[in-house]
């Protein structure tokens, strides 16, 4: 069988795409596996929604708990010989040894001090470390954690593989030379976090999966799918043409959304303004991250990140200084983080999505309103 790469818009619904085609695989064992907790909850959620329960030859588990169940525990003295007692997830290089005291750089443990470059001092590993380290365990150990992997698993499927990074990559290539089916789903702009920031495969890291696969993969059977699910069935035509612009080399996302209602589109809404569209409208709050003034305790609030995955009727969004830059420029460049989460900001909405901005600024945006209370 070939194995699949499919590249998705949002709200084209490739968690259905991903259950139906897991589905298939009665007589099989599957693990279905993604990055975050959120979206593994959501594929849970989603399976019970459509077939009433998850069938018992199917696991549904995080990457990073597939890692340390499959890939470090069986095989703690292959290159190590304390016991591992968990993981540490960090958000930036981890291993710092000290700062160097004449240019304030960081200095970090390179990887002859084994135990302070993968583990803290109560043997934790850093999530950064976690794929180099099951890499490395599977080439001391002659591929005995791919083989594990693949004997226990016939057929794998990846969800939000744009999230992968560095030896993450080596891990899918060799599982796609060994398992009989891996299916993978990912949409290269909602890259809102990466498993590390390892500068291994650094080229491919900004969701470049596709390019991964051409460049690197070639001696593998892959299908390629730009077209099945290249429409959203979630939000309307305008939030689709307005989340195209943040990707103007992308294939453009059409809607199959044909509900109207009384508020549709993109709104931008002053600041002093705020309190009073939500308790209009109730939208979900989305932020940067906690430490936005503006929104409203009352009422549902998520950061940017934290939101892909998710679909409401309507959106109110929080942007950074940038965005605005953006909205007023769109030719400002924004840094690919920043992007990616606008982008899962505003494709989070069915209806409506309103933007929290100085509304006598001008923005150069066709289709957007300003809100105007009644």
């Amino acid at each position: 069988m070939k194995n699949k790469l499919l590249i998705a818009a949002a709200g084209s619904g490739k968690t259905t795409e991903l259950i139906n085609e897991a589905s298939k695989a009665i007589h099989k064992s599957v693990l279905i596996t993604t990055y975050t907790i959120a979206n593994a909850n959501q594929i849970r959620k989603k399976f019970i929604e459509l077939n009433g329960s998850i069938p018992p030859n199917i696991v549904i588990q995080t990457w990073f708990s597939v890692l340390i169940q499959h890939g470090v525990k069986p095989y703690q003295d292959c290159l190590f010989e304390e016991r591992v007692k968990g993981m540490l997830l960090v958000n930036k290089q981890s291993g710092l040894r000290s700062t160097n005291p004449k240019s304030k750089t960081p200095i970090y443990w390179g990887e002859k001090d084994f135990s302070k470059h993968y583990f803290t001092s109560d043997m934790k590993i850093y999530s950064d470390k976690l794929s180099k380290l099951v890499w490395r365990i599977n080439e001391k150990s002659d591929g005995k954690v791919i083989n594990r992997l693949t004997e226990i698993f016939s057929s794998i499927f990846i969800d939000e593989c744009q999230d992968l990074a560095g030896y993450d990559l080596d891990i899918i290539k060799a599982l796609s030379k060994k398992a009989d089916f891996l299916f993978m789903v990912c949409d290269p702009r909602q890259v809102t976090y990466l498993t590390h920031l390892e500068a291994k495969y650094k080229k491919f890291r900004e969701g470049l999966i596709e390019k991964f696969i051409k460049e690197k993969c070639s001696e593998v059977v892959f299908e390629i799918d730009t077209d099945t699910l290249s429409d959203s069935y979630r939000s309307n035509q305008t939030i689709c043409d307005f989340s195209n612009k943040l990707y103007p080399n992308f294939r453009a996302t059409n809607s199959k959304m044909n509900t109207i209602t009384n508020h549709d589109g993109i709104f931008l809404v002053d600041t002093n303004m705020v309190n009073e569209y939500i308790e209009r409208f109730e939208p979900v709050q989305l932020r940067w991250d906690i430490r936005e003034r503006l929104v409203n305790r009352r009422y549902v609030v998520y950061n940017l990140g934290e939101a892909k995955g998710m679909t409401f009727d309507r959106v109110i969004i929080f942007p950074t200084q940038s965005m605005i830059d953006w909205l007023i420029n769109n030719n400002h460049e924004l840094t690919n983080s920043a992007r990616a989460k606008f982008y899962v900001g505003i494709t989070r909405a069915r209806y409506s999505v309103a933007i929290v901005c100085d509304t006598r600024l001008d923005y150069n945006m066709e289709g957007i309103m300003a809100y105007r209370s009644e």
